[in-house]
């Protein structure tokens, strides 16, 4: 599918939600567009007037939601696990514990309950909030085939193969092609961190006594000038739980910032960081960067759906 590259910006904010649409991902559960349109005709509504309530009150609520359903998907499928409770469910394992915005599908739940009892799944709610979280915050909306039946099991043991802050490309893309994803797809899903924000823990290591450091300590990848940023954002021993925002500039804006970012030395994850400096997916970044055109949206649909 690499020869099928759509340089601009709209085939990146479809190509991010790949991932709801994916057999490989819902397992061959026959979802479709319009799925309860007869079964539940106001379902999409209650969904997303939940989520656009809940995102005027906490606009950051939006990536939360979005980066939840990758964290589901990644995961045994698009099937909602990421939502049981336990001991050891898949929520309490550690690239989990930071997710946000349980509360906006257990609102959205709730209503849908009340309206037709027993018919919407769990993963379809997260899959139709993540889609108007991209909306909401400028992407594009566009139609989600829904029908995936809820999962029964949630493990945290099942959360080894989600992708790290400090994955080196080559491991990133092998977790990614183990999904049948490519590296094309693993550029276009990272961009999702054009919206939201990661804790001084998962990065402050790479500002103070890194290893491929300069004489200030500092991971010699990050452009100097945003060093000093963030350290006073993230001072060393200080609050690992604080925020930053991963697109530096645009942190509430589904765009190609994030990219940008990254040419530029200012990307806050050590795993984002490197798709610039490695020559396999920096093509890739280059290409969401140059983007100029609209978007072929009936091609880009086309390739989607052919997952």
């Amino acid at each position: 599918m690499e020869g099928r590259f759509f340089p601009n910006k709209a085939a990146l904010f479809m190509m991010l939600l790949t991932v709801c649409i994916a057999p490989t991902l819902v397992k061959g559960q026959g979802t479709r567009v319009g799925f309860y349109s007869s079964s539940c005709p106001r379902a999409e509504a209650i969904i997303r007037s939940t989520v656009q309530a809940h995102f005027k009150s906490d606009p950051t609520v939006a990536p939360g939601l979005l980066r939840m359903h990758f964290h589901d998907c990644f995961v045994q499928g698009c099937d909602g696990s990421i939502l049981i409770d336990g001991p050891n469910a898949e929520k309490t394992a550690g690239p989990n514990r930071l997710l946000r915005g349980y509360e906006v599908i257990d609102d959205a739940k709730t209503q849908l309950e009340a309206a037709c009892a027993g018919v919407v799944s769990c993963a379809d709610i997260l899959a139709l909030a993540a889609r108007d979280s991209v909306f909401l915050t400028n992407g594009r909306s566009w139609a989600v085939p829904t029908g995936r039946r809820d999962g029964r099991v949630s493990l945290a043991s099942d959360t080894a193969n989600l992708p790290g802050f400090r994955d080196s490309v080559d491991v990133q893309k092998k977790k990614f092609a183990d999904l049948g994803l490519n590296t094309l797809d693993l550029v276009a899903l990272v961009g999702g961190h054009t919206i939201g924000t990661g804790a001084c823990q998962l990065f402050s290591y790479r500002l103070y006594n890194f290893t491929n450091t300069t004489s200030s300590g500092a991971d010699a990848s990050i452009d100097p000038s945003f060093v000093s940023q963030l350290r006073s954002l993230c001072p060393q021993n200080g609050d690992g739980t604080r925020r930053v925002a991963l697109d530096t500039g645009s942190p509430s804006r589904f765009d190609a910032s994030f990219f940008a970012n990254l040419r530029s030395g200012r990307g806050v994850l050590e795993s984002d960081q490197k798709l610039w400096t490695d020559a396999s997916t920096k093509t890739f970044v280059q290409g969401f960067l140059m983007a100029k055109a609209r978007p072929n949206w009936t091609s880009t649909r086309s390739l989607l759906n052919r997952w």
